[in-house]
């Protein structure tokens, strides 16, 4: 069993009004979450840009635990908190941590929660609880990449909307046919028309020349249409990344990447999860 840690941070939620308050500012569905259960969902401001994308767990009648990337855990205190009026919620941080395993068996102890990149389990829980770590943190980086699992501050910030994460994100993190919620309006608003936004996160394999790094442009043609948001190294020494990439730009197709002192071919592909 391989494992690896992720940096996150953890927000307890607990109070008798915590599922009904969440589900009013959440885009998934959280009011029926049974206990030990997990989604992904985004917080969103009002004018439905993201704070942040966090997983829900349910880990007491009352308490819910929301994990995020590191960093990024006050942001989603104070966001919460500002619209927590007359409202049974605390919200704290907690010393707790996130592992994620290759192999579907966990341990017991912490919560085997749905996992971030698709396939296995991570595991949320208190640091003392997690398994020992023997993963490699630059291995797990191609697996996160591969997987197209966007990380705040470098595919997503407070300048995205959910469309532009992909279809693959936004299916597994916001709910259709759930009650309002804060920021839904635009949500709603861009799949009626269809999901087409002017950019969105795709897959980018380097297929020559030196290894770029992240902020390297994109270019077909002549035109930029993109740029290098994560990138990382295979085992075998090819480089993938994920990219912001414009819509008018066709995908699958070459590009080529450019950045000061260097220049590689590449191809931008689609993800598997859409």
């Amino acid at each position: 069993m391989t494992a690896y840690r992720i940096d996150r941070d953890v927000v307890l939620a607990e109070g008798p009004d915590t599922l009904s308050f969440l589900q009013g500012q959440l885009s998934q569905d959280v009011a029926g979450l049974a206990l030990g259960d997990a989604a992904f969902s985004f917080l969103l401001h009002p004018t439905g840009k993201v704070v942040a994308l966090v997983r829900v767990t349910r880990v007491a009648d009352e308490a819910v635990a929301l994990d995020v990337d590191a960093g990024w855990g006050p942001a989603v205190i104070e966001r919460l908190n500002r619209f927590k009026l007359r409202t049974r919620v605390e919200l704290a941080p907690v010393p707790w941590g996130v592992v994620a395993l290759v192999d579907e068996v966990a341990p017991d102890g912490p919560w085997a929660v749905v996992a971030e990149r698709g396939p296995g389990v991570d595991l949320v829980g208190p640091v003392d609880a997690l398994p020992a770590v023997d993963g490699d943190a630059g291995a797990y980086e191609v697996i996160r990449i591969e997987a197209g699992v966007p990380r705040m501050g470098r595919e997503l910030d407070e300048s995205t909307i959910p469309a532009e994460a992909g279809a693959g994100v936004l299916a597994r993190s916001v709910s259709f046919t759930k009650g309002c919620y804060t920021g839904q309006e635009l949500v709603a608003r861009i799949d009626s028309r269809g999901g087409n936004v002017p950019r969105q996160i795709r897959p980018v394999t380097v297929t020559g020349g030196s290894q770029p790094p992240v902020g390297a442009r994109l270019e077909r043609d002549g035109t930029e249409v993109g740029e290098l948001t994560s990138v990382a190294v295979r085992a075998d020494g090819t480089t993938v990344a994920l990219a912001s990439v414009a819509r008018s730009a066709a995908v699958p197709g070459p590009v080529s990447v450019w950045w000061d002192g260097g220049r590689a071919d590449a191809e931008v592909g689609v993800l598997a999860t859409g």
